[in-house]
């Protein structure tokens, strides 16, 4: 180790790499004052007490003379001078110097590689070698006898620095041993020997521990009234606390009498930790400002010609084998297993059909296979298989048989195959072993075995595997009886498959991460009869994640993935790592005299095969022993943890005992466990915060009669990176989590740049990063308590953190990075005051809540087909696979973000006035509460009592199911949505509900008769008895009155007209309305162009003999129709796409449109006309949409009436889009108009787009005064290209009592741009005055649309460069 280096308890150093003048790097410190060092000291305490900080520092330049302070041997035996003749031209030159410490120099000039210095310490030069503590960095202890350390190559010279720092030590001998050569270097045949000067004189500085330094130092600041100290004060009383110690020591006072002495009293590791951070450390971190944009991360879109290149593996011959025979009709698969034979298989399968069952066994083994084997009764017996079982050619032996292999050929490759029948219900089992050659080959050292009946993990309930990896999941569970054996073939089983699950996809990663998070949950075996050393588990999982750190760098698209797999599977290491854990555990029993009991029982279960229980094991005893040994604790840890004591016993070496220590052993153990947890967690734990640290920024822990670690620091770490990770280290339990979350972030912030950079170390930088990630949820849910009366503005600044995070952590991060900008924005509204902000942040937490349903419904769609199939495949318990990925979801940070939002949701509601409900069809029923999940599963439905549904999910498009009286959710559709005309038309009760106390006291009613009053801004509920239902007056049947019907148009003889025809005989009111509308409104409001295709033009179409098949098609469907149901009307509307276009069509299409001054599709091509046309026949295609289908049967109207027009109009590439009601729908008042404003195009206005529109009244007598009532939460809106809309104008759209519009589509020629919306940055949302401007332009198109009506309308339309241009209206219902 170099001088000016920190050394921190089991290693942790804050150091940065710099290149010497000589081309190899030093770890060198970042300059920190030495209390706050201290800080970083006292967190280490708890796990690494008796390993001091050390700080050194030399200034004066290495000694090359032979004059040196303390000489070379004086006694006879040894020689005296500093410069050695080795061999030939090797010459060795020995200098000494003496400070604070004695430092001894060698350097070694023509020297070879591989230059060792064999040493130790001696107190008497005849006694056994001291081994010190202090050694220099490679430095390894050689039979626990003496230590050998390289030397550091240079050119043609080698170099050493020896510091000796212990007073006993009297002097150095060593030799000079060249590794490579097997060669000894002597002093004539005997060790070279250095005798140290008397350690009297060096006891003053050497003897005194920095962490006494640091405690003598906080005692002196408490005596002198606790004092703020410039630095230049907090270093001299350090140095006059370090005399202060020194003085004692020099009185003969050891070093133990001295800690306990000044460590009494209220001098407590947390009272350090206050004061340091309270005087000597910042508070907070200054932030960088940074543009949240950087951060964005979208979709990857895979083209067509990367999915081509995407191939199906082909199958292996042994898959190809098992495939045809599992494929069998009749056929059940009882058991399959894989088996590794080296680099080949061995596939065992065992079916069933009527009587029989069938073994198979099937191998890519080459060369001569005799199956010695035979059957069992009872599980593990030989018995000698019947005569009439036996194949042909085999022979019968004592207690066995012999059989050799068949040689077939699958898909021009050769396996081998044995086939064996069995009549069920006389054998249990099959044993066997292999003989290939002259070798005998088993399973791990024992007999293979196959149970010939049915085996737990049901094959055949797997399903077809859709929507997964099939073919990997299908591997990984033919895999997985080898890999239960150790987690050392778990690990190396999945690297092998990296390169499959990566060619598969987002869907083959989702695979190994359902497998690996099976394993980490225990939900699979861990270790079957295996031993296994944990450096062999260390380098399996290294392997593993060395090459998931390859996909990263290739891939980023995956990596919140990849991410997932590798905090499921942990850090694992190569070689000296998982060998601690190991030796460690010896060190700790012989240091603490605790070799017996359960101590001894976990060393035989870690020699025998480590899992991440041993960290949740040592965490236990650490709190046991803090607890003053109270042994509840310790079972309080284990349980918390998932670990009873029928796991303990379950193991292969299993833990039968209680631990059962003494008070005389807690210190020592306290300290060498933990230490030990740190060393397990470097292993197990992909979330450990100080783990991460450690392997980032490089420790070294010496030996203490043990395998050293050294870990080198990571080059190209940001500027002030190590402070940062101080100050995270230091706050890091702290109650007032937002200076950690602050650290924690900007950490990552910097971190994040060099997670895009190729880089050995990336894996060791994205387990820091996901500490830290992990770090910022655990500390947000510490803070639940203290946030109980928290102001609004501190929880809001806190969710911008957790949306940072979580942005941080996704692939897909748009909507969230815009959810953290309204949320920023609503904090600047609230701390200015403006009157609306909560107003403004319950639209952004609708969003946030919107955005985290989104991520987690993508979790779903990824992870549970995956974790459904491969679960069925391994017969993981049912209740497991079926919250898998809830699970996953609430482990996350995105489970801390939705309950922040949850706890500020009543409080904005309260600011904002908005109360727990809002009224969207204020009418009062009765009826029984019945819970669904989602509306759309029961509109279709007939509920034959009258029934108040409470559903969980509404998107907007649903009808409302016979029988409903009221609909109530926490869904938020919007106020015009179709499903809300639906129920102000059909005198239903709708209504969303916000309070999930509320809804949870709803829902537990389920079965109840309640009565539901709906008021302005609330709804009550109360339990009615039976009776009352007779007399409610809500049980009317509402329908159409017996006048309403559908009168059938006909062809007029034109495929095409102009605005200027348009009658109630050739289109819809939808047309003629927007024609009324044309030089009778004011000259601010703009009518689109229009032109249509009549009544009658879709029938001509089919009757033409163009589309003969067609028709015939059609009416052979409807009939199936009427006899199947629903089922039919996709294939329909399919149908409906293959009419073509008659030439009439299309010229008069053509004229109509070129005389209305609007663009003709065929003038930029064949391909933009066919474009047009197939928009204009899947409008006629809606005649058949399932919704608009069932709509006109509810309501007995002859669907094959209803007739089509198509309005055709050239599409404004809107801003905005409206939709207005001319009287309040909410509260039927007529005095005020309402309306819904929307980003983009209208269909996310009328469509099921989730989320809400920004909404607002107007006062007709105070039109220039609009109040927003809401503002928008929809995460997406819709733009378009200059194109051509075809708008459904049917004959089922005007009829009065009847509420068909909505029911068909409108569809644009071309495809609209789906784009994530950012409202911090929208005009209409923050420039208060072009808010106005619009609101009341829009207020005063309604009321004068009503006025030249005569009646209430339903207004849709759109703003363009402010601009209000109207595309349709029609009489509010």
């Amino acid at each position: 180790m170099s001088n000016n280096s920190i050394s921190l308890g089991h290693g942790l150093l804050l150091h940065q790499i710099k290149a010497n003048a000589n081309g190899y790097t030093l770890f060198q410190a970042q300059p920190v004052s030495q209390i706050r060092r201290f800080s970083l000291l006292l967190l280490c305490n708890d796990y690494s007490r008796g390993q001091r900080l050390s700080i050194r520092k030399s200034n004066s330049p290495r000694v090359v003379s032979a004059s040196t302070q303390a000489v070379l041997a004086t006694d006879p035996s040894s020689k005296v001078g500093g410069r050695f003749k080795l061999q030939g031209d090797i010459e060795m030159q020995v200098d000494v110097q003496i400070s604070s410490v004695a430092l001894l120099e060698i350097q070694i000039t023509n020297g070879t590689d591989g230059l060792y210095l064999h040493w130790g310490g001696t107190r008497n030069r005849n006694e056994k070698w001291v081994l010190p503590s202090r050694c220099p960095e490679g430095t390894k202890v050689f039979n626990n006898e003496a230590l050998r350390t390289p030397f550091v190559k240079s050119g043609s010279n080698s170099f050493l620095k020896v510091e000796i720092n212990d007073p006993a030590i009297e002097g150095i001998e060593f030799l000079v041993v060249d590794e490579r050569q097997d060669r000894w270097y002597k002093d004539n045949g005997q060790n070279f020997y250095v005798k140290l000067p008397p350690r009297e004189k060096l006891v003053s500085n050497v003897g005194v521990p920095e962490d006494l330094v640091q405690i003598q130092a906080y005692l002196r600041w408490e005596r002198n009234g606790k004092q703020t100290y410039t630095p230049e004060q907090e270093k001299k009383e350090f140095e006059e606390a370090r005399k202060e110690l020194q003085k004692e020591l020099e009185k003969g006072n050891s070093l133990d009498g001295i800690r306990k002495k000044i460590t009494k009293g209220e001098i407590k590791t947390k009272v350090l930790n206050k004061f340091v951070k309270k005087k000597l450390t910042p508070e907070r971190i200054n932030r960088k400002k940074r543009d949240v944009m950087q951060l964005l991360k979208k979709p990857t879109p895979v083209s067509a010609k990367d999915k081509i290149s995407i191939k199906q593996k082909d199958l292996s011959a042994l898959q190809i084998f098992s495939k045809a025979i599992e494929e069998q009709s009749d056929t059940n698969i009882l058991n399959k297993k894989t088996y590794r034979l080296g680099d080949k298989q061995l596939l065992v399968l065992v079916t069933n059909d009527s009587s029989k069952t069938r073994v198979h066994l099937a191998t890519d083994v080459e060369g001569p296979l005799t199956l010695h084997w035979a059957l069992s009764e009872k599980a593990g017996e030989w018995l000698v298989p019947p005569a009439d079982l036996l194949p042909v050619g085999s022979i019968s032996l004592d207690k066995a048989a012999e059989t050799q292999f068949s040689t077939i050929s699958v898909d021009c490759n050769q396996i081998q195959t044995f086939e064996l029948n069995i009549e069920d219900g006389v054998f249990v089992g099959m044993p066997f072993v292999l003989r290939h050659g002259e070798n005998w080959v088993k399973d791990n050292d024992s007999d293979f075995y196959v149970e010939l009946t049915e085996s737990k993990k049901i094959i055949k309930d797997a399903g077809d595997g859709k929507g997964t990896a099939k073919d990997l999941l299908d591997k990984i569970a033919s895999l997985e009886s080898v890999a239960e054996q150790s987690f050392m073939h778990r690990f190396n089983i999945a690297a092998d498959l990296i390169e499959e699950a990566k060619d598969a996809e987002d869907l083959g990663l989702a695979g190994i991460l359902v497998w690996m998070r099976f394993m980490a949950t225990r939900q699979l075996v861990w270790n079957k009869n295996y031993c296994v050393k944990p450096r062999e588990i260390s380098q399996a999982q290294d392997r593993l994640i060395d090459k998931i750190q390859n996909v990263y760098k290739s891939y980023p698209q995956y990596s919140e993935l990849l991410r997932t797999i590798m905090s499921s599977v942990g850090h694992g290491g190569e070689g000296d790592v998982g060998q601690r854990i190991r030796d460690e555990i010896l060190v700790i029993q012989k240091n603490n005299k605790c070799k017996g009991g359960m101590m001894e029982e976990w060393h035989q279960k870690l020699h025998n095969n480590t899992s991440p229980d041993d960290v949740v094991i040592c965490e236990a005893l650490i709190n046991y022993i803090k607890s003053d040994l109270d042994i509840s604790v310790y079972w309080d840890t284990l349980n918390s943890n998932g670990i009873t004591k029928e796991r303990l016993l379950s193991y292969d070496r299993a833990i039968h005992n209680e631990p059962n220590f003494t008070k005389d052993q807690k210190e020592g153990l306290l300290r060498d466990l933990g230490n030990y947890l740190r060393s397990l967690k470097a292993v197990h734990s992909g979330a450990d915060l100080e783990s991460a640290i450690s392997n980032c920024i490089g420790y070294i822990s010496e030996g203490r009669g043990m395998v050293g670690v050294t870990i080198k620091p990571i080059s190209g770490l940001p500027s002030g990176f190590p402070e940062l990770l101080q100050f995270v280290l230091e706050h890091v339990e702290d109650k007032n989590v937002e200076p950690l979350l602050e650290g924690l972030l900007e950490v990552r912030q910097e971190l994040k740049p060099l997670l895009s950079k190729s880089n050995d170390r990336l894996k060791d930088l994205l387990f820091l990063d996901i500490a830290l990630d992990s770090t910022v949820r655990t500390a947000i849910e510490r803070s639940y308590e203290v946030l109980k009366n928290a102001k609004p503005e501190k929880i809001m600044y806190l969710i911008t953190l957790l949306l940072e995070n979580l942005i941080l952590s996704s692939d897909n991060n748009e909507d969230l990075i815009y959810c953290w900008k309204g949320w920023n924005r609503a904090l600047t509204m609230a701390k200015n005051g403006e009157s609306d902000w909560a107003l403004f942040a319950k639209s952004v937490l609708d969003r946030t809540r919107l955005a985290l349903a989104s991520k987690g419904e993508l979790y779903h769609q990824l992870l549970q087909p995956s974790a459904e199939y491969l679960g069925a495949l391994l017969g993981i318990d049912q209740w497991a696979v079926s919250i898998f990925t809830e699970e996953m979801i609430r482990s996350g940070s995105a489970a801390s973000l939705s309950s922040l939002v949850n706890r500020i949701d009543p409080i904005l509601r309260s600011v904002a006035n908005l109360g727990s409900w809002q009224i969207i069809s204020p009418v009062e029923a009765v009826g029984y509460i019945v819970v669904v999940d989602e509306l759309l599963s029961v509109q279709n439905k007939s509920y034959e009592k009258p029934t108040i549904l409470v559903a969980k999910t509404v998107s907007g498009e649903e009808e409302i199911p016979d029988g409903t009286v009221a609909v109530l959710t926490p869904d938020m559709p919007d106020v015009l949505s179709h499903v809300s005309v639906r129920a102000r038309n059909s005198k239903v009760c709708f209504a969303t509900c916000f309070d999930n106390d509320i809804l949870d006291d709803l829902r537990a009613k389920e079965g109840k008769l309640l009565n539901i009053k709906p008021t302005s801004a609330d709804v009550t509920y109360s339990e009615v008895k039976e009776e009352n239902l007779a007399r409610s007056n809500n049980q009317e049947e509402v329908g159409p009155s017996s006048t309403v019907q559908l009168i059938k148009k006909q062809f007029n003889g034109r495929y095409a007209v102009s605005s200027e025809d348009f009658t109630s005989e050739m289109v819809g009111a939808k047309s003629r309305n927007i024609a009324y509308l044309k030089g009778r409104v004011p000259s601010f409001v703009g009518i689109p162009t229009s032109v249509a295709l009549p009544f009658g033009v879709f029938e001509k179409v089919l009757s033409d003999e163009l589309n003969q098949g067609v028709s015939e098609k059609l009416q052979i469907l409807k009939k199936q129709l009427e006899v199947e149901g629903t089922d039919v009307l996709g294939e329909i509307r399919k149908t409906v796409l293959d009419l073509s276009a008659p030439s009439q069509l299309v010229e008069e299409l053509k004229v109509t449109m070129q005389s209305s001054e609007m663009p003709w599709p065929g003038d930029e091509g064949e391909q933009r006309w066919e474009q047009a046309w197939l928009a204009i026949k899947k409008v006629w295609a809606s005649k058949w949409n399932e919704r608009a289908y069932l709509s006109t049967k509810k309501v007995k109207l002859d669907h094959e009436f209803l007739c089509m027009a198509v309005l055709v109009q050239e599409i404004i590439n809107a801003d905005y889009a409206f939709v207005i009601h001319t009287t309040n729908p909410s509260s039927g008042d007529s005095s005020e108009i309402y309306a819904e404003v929307v980003k983009g195009l209208g269909e996310t206005l009328v469509g099921a787009y989730p989320g809400r529109a920004l909404s607002f009244i107007s006062k007709k007598d105070n039109l220039d005064s609009p109040k927003v009532l809401g503002y928008p939460s929809k995460p997406t809106g819709l733009f378009i290209r200059r194109s051509i809309i075809f708008r459904s104008d049917s004959n089922g759209e005007d009829l009065e009592g009847y509420a068909g519009a909505g029911l068909y589509d409108s569809v644009p020629m071309d495809e609209e741009d789906k784009v994530v919306v950012d409202y911090s940055c929208d005009p209409l949302i923050v420039d208060l005055d072009f808010q106005k401007s619009i609101l009341s332009s829009i207020a005063r198109v309604g009321d004068c649309i009503e006025k030249l009506y005569g009646s209430p309308q339903d207004i849709e339309g759109v703003v363009r460069d402010g601009k209000i241009y109207v595309v349709q209206t029609r009489p509010q219902m």
